[in-house]
C-alpha cells in the first residue's frame, strides 16, 4: 500500500485520476494530502510523464512529487477489460478528476450511465479544448515581455509553472464544491477548466487586462523594480544578494530608518516635489532610491544587514538557490511542522512536505511517500471490485493490468 491512512479531512471521499504533468496530478495530490482516496490510473510502464526530470536513481522525483499519498494503479485503457475496469472504478469513487482526452467510454455521457450522480473534473488547455500546456499559455497572455531585465527586447519565459499550479488547486477546489452540492441536492456534475482561462482570469484580477485596454503604453520592463511600488535587489559586502520590499508607508519609514537615509530622502523630495511616503513616488522614483539604499548595502556584510532590518522590522529576504534553501532555511527542514523525511522507494530518503493547510478540528497532516507504480492495483482491484487472486492474475497474463 502507498502509505494512505485514512485519516484527514476528506477521509471517505473517492476519487480516480486519470492524468498526466503538473495540473490534474496537484489537483489530485491536493486532495489525497487531506485526506481522499485518491487513485491513480496509468498504463503499463507508466505514462508520458512517468520518467521527467528531475530524475534520482533512475527515478522521477517530479512524478513522486506529485503524487504524495495516492494509490497506484496500471491499467492499459486501450484494451476493452482496461475501459471495463477504470469504469466500474470510476463508478466506485464517484469522482473523477482527469487532464487526459475525455471522449468515448470516458467521457462523461458514458461514465455518467454506470453512474448518474458523478462528479467528473477536466481539464484542458485552451477553452475550445485544443491543446495548451503552461509555458504557451504563458507565452499568449503578455508575461514574458514584462519579465526580466529593462534593457530586453525579446521575451523571456519564467521556469514556474504557475498557471499549472493555480489549475491544480482549483481543480481540487472545484471537487470538493461540486461534492458539497451533490451532498445538498444529490446531483453529480461535470466540471470543466482550462488552463488559458486560469492565466485569463489572474491576468485580468490583477489589473492587467484593464491597463492593457485603457492605457496606450505598454507596462515596461522592470527587472526587480516593482510596478507601481517599491522593491529592488542588492548585493552586499560580503557577495549576498538581498530583495528589500516596502509597499506601505510604514514599511518605507522603517526602512529609511533601519538604512540611516532620512537626510538624502529629504533632500530627494525636495528637489522633486515628492513625498516618498507614497507607494507611486516611491516607484517614479525607484532609480534615485536604490541608489541611496546601495551604498548602505554594499558597505555591509549579509549578517549585518540582516541584524539591522529586523531590529527594524524592514520587510526583507534573502536570494536563495534551491541548494541553499535546503541547507541554510529552518522553514524547509523539520523545524517546520509541514515537513518529515521519509523514503521514497526506489529514490531514497528526502525530505518531503504535506499540505500547507492546517485546520483546527484535525491534526495536522503528515507527509506522506508517492506510491510506486502500479503498486496498488491488487489491491483496489480486490477491495474495491471484489476480484479474487486468480481474475487479477488472468488480467495479468493477458497485459490488462500490471503491478
Amino acid at each position: 500500500m502507498s502509505g494512505v491512512d485514512g485519516t484527514g479531512v476528506l477521509s471517505g471521499l473517492r476519487i480516480i485520476e486519470l492524468s498526466a504533468f503538473v495540473a490534474a496530478p496537484l489537483g489530485g495530490a491536493t486532495l489525497a494530502e487531506l485526506g481522499a482516496e485518491v487513485v491513480r490510473v496509468d498504463p503499463p510502464g507508466g505514462g508520458i510523464d512517468a520518467k521527467r526530470w528531475p530524475i534520482h536513481n533512475g527515478e522521477s522525483l517530479y512524478w513522486a512529487g506529485l503524487n504524495n499519498g495516492k494509490k497506484s494503479v496500471a491499467i492499459d485503457t486501450r484494451t476493452p477489460d482496461g475501459q471495463r475496469l477504470v469504469t466500474e472504478l470510476i463508478a466506485k469513487a464517484g469522482i473523477m478528476l482527469t487532464n487526459l482526452p475525455a471522449k468515448g467510454w470516458s467521457s462523461y455521457a458514458s461514465l455518467k450511465v454506470r453512474r448518474p450522480d458523478l462528479i467528473m473534473a477536466v481539464l484542458t488547455g485552451n477553452p475550445d479544448g485544443s491543446p495548451a500546456v503552461d509555458y504557451t499559455v504563458n507565452a499568449a497572455v503578455g508575461f514574458p515581455f514584462v519579465t526580466g531585465p529593462e534593457d530586453r527586447e525579446l521575451p523571456i519565459n519564467h521556469v514556474l509553472p504557475a498557471w499549472d499550479a493555480l489549475a491544480g488547486y482549483m481543480l481540487a477546489m472545484g471537487i470538493v464544491t461540486a461534492e458539497l452540492h451533490r451532498t445538498r441536492t444529490g446531483n453529480g456534475q461535470c466540471i470543466t477548466l482550462s488552463l488559458m482561462d486560469v492565466a485569463l482570469s489572474i491576468t485580468s484580477h490583477l489589473g492587467m487586462v484593464g491597463e492593457a485596454l485603457l492605457d496606450e503604453v505598454p507596462r515596461p520592463r522592470l527587472g526587480n523594480y516593482l510596478y507601481g511600488s517599491y522593491s529592488d535587489d542588492f548585493k552586499t559586502r560580503d557577495g549576498r544578494y538581498v530583495i528589500v520590499v516596502a509597499l506601505t508607508a510604514g514599511q518605507w519609514n522603517r526602512l529609511v530608518t533601519a538604512t540611516g537615509i532620512e537626510q538624502e530622502v529629504h533632500a530627494l523630495e525636495l528637489s522633486h516635489g515628492v513625498d516618498l511616503r507614497q507607494e507611486g513616488a516611491r516607484f517614479q522614483f525607484r532609480e534615485e532610491v536604490s541608489n541611496l539604499l546601495q551604498e548602505w548595502m554594499s558597505s555591509r556584510s549579509f549578517a549585518e544587514v540582516g541584524e539591522a532590518f529586523d531590529q527594524h522590522q524592514v520587510l526583507w529576504g534573502p536570494y536563495q538557490t534551491f541548494k541553499d534553501l535546503v541547507t541554510h532555511d529552518l522553514r524547509c527542514s523539520e523545524a517546520n511542522p509541514m515537513f518529515r523525511e521519509l523514503d521514497q522507494p526506489r529514490i531514497g530518503r528526502y525530505l518531503r512536505a504535506a499540505s500547507p493547510l492546517h485546520f483546527s478540528a484535525a491534526d495536522r497532516e503528515a507527509p506522506k511517500r508517492a506510491p510506486v507504480l502500479g503498486e496498488d492495483t491488487r489491491g483496489v482491484l480486490h477491495t474495491w471490485l471484489g476480484l479474487d487472486g486468480g481474475e487479477v492474475e488472468a488480467l495479468t497474463a493477458a497485459g490488462v493490468v500490471a503491478g
